[in-house]
């Protein structure tokens, strides 16, 4: 865990930044700090969907999703795999959401910028979401493409295909890349794969993410953590690329 008034933490026998030519990220809750407002949004989307597609109540929609979101990793896996939906619509549904609580982010724009090499967004979500997103942080143009949940075949993170047709297509060498994502699962795959990975975690606790979404985990898979993704970028890789 993260101790009191430190932003960052490296592994002792962490994967460092020399010879990284390409730097992927996720987008939800790693691109943006969670007082933005983004996915507290795209989570009750998702629940107004089940509701509708079930003719359910708020409550029983509720708990449906998360059994879905438990054992298949996606709702929307789920849903394709037991109702057959249309994956399209239900992203356009999901991530119909307002984006004005969405914070100009300067700071992140310049030190993603400064990254030397290749700038790819790895996603769960879909390609127009990341982009709106991403557009609203003032980032959009630092990111060569955007490899979202359809060009993965709807197969989500952490399912190792999602990462290797990731890899594939914009013929990523894992070895020199690192990954930021928040979800500390999802990096057990890519460090497997050899990238080096950074967990980005909240500054504060977010009360519409379960906990073990938002834990500062301490594992073999995880070669950083960081609480401030600028000042991460700015502090710690800056200087271990200028070195």
């Amino acid at each position: 865990m993260l101790l009191p008034g430190e932003s960052h933490l490296t592994a002792p026998e962490a994967r460092g930044f020399s010879g990284i030519d390409t730097w992927v990220f996720d987008l939800d809750n790693t691109l943006y700090p969670h007082d933005a407002r983004v996915w507290p949004q795209v989570d009750e989307r998702i629940t107004l969907y089940v509701m509708n597609l079930f003719g359910l109540d708020g409550i029983s929609a509720r708990a449906l999703q998360k059994y879905f979101y438990h054992r298949y990793g996606t709702t929307l896996r789920a849903l394709m795999a037991e109702w057959r939906i249309d994956p399209y619509e239900f992203l356009d549904f999901a991530h119909d959401i307002d984006h004005s609580s969405i914070a100009l982010d300067p700071g992140l724009g310049v030190a993603i910028e400064g990254l030397p090499g290749r700038k790819l967004i790895l996603t769960n979500g879909s390609r127009r979401h990341a982009e709106n997103v991403a557009t609203k942080l003032g980032i959009l143009d630092h990111f060569e493409d955007v490899f979202d949940i359809a060009a993965a075949d709807f197969v989500p993170k952490p399912e190792r295909s999602a990462y290797e047709k990731f890899l594939n297509r914009h013929g990523v060498d894992p070895t020199r890349s690192a990954l930021f994502e928040d979800i500390a699962k999802n990096l057990v795959v890519p460090h497997d794969l050899g990238m080096a990975t950074v967990l980005v975690v909240p500054r504060t606790i977010d009360p519409f993410r379960e906990s073990f979404e938002q834990e500062a985990v301490r594992a073999p898979h995880i070669d950083h953590i960081t609480n401030d993704l600028a000042g991460f970028l700015t502090e710690r890789v800056a200087p271990a690329l200028a070195a």
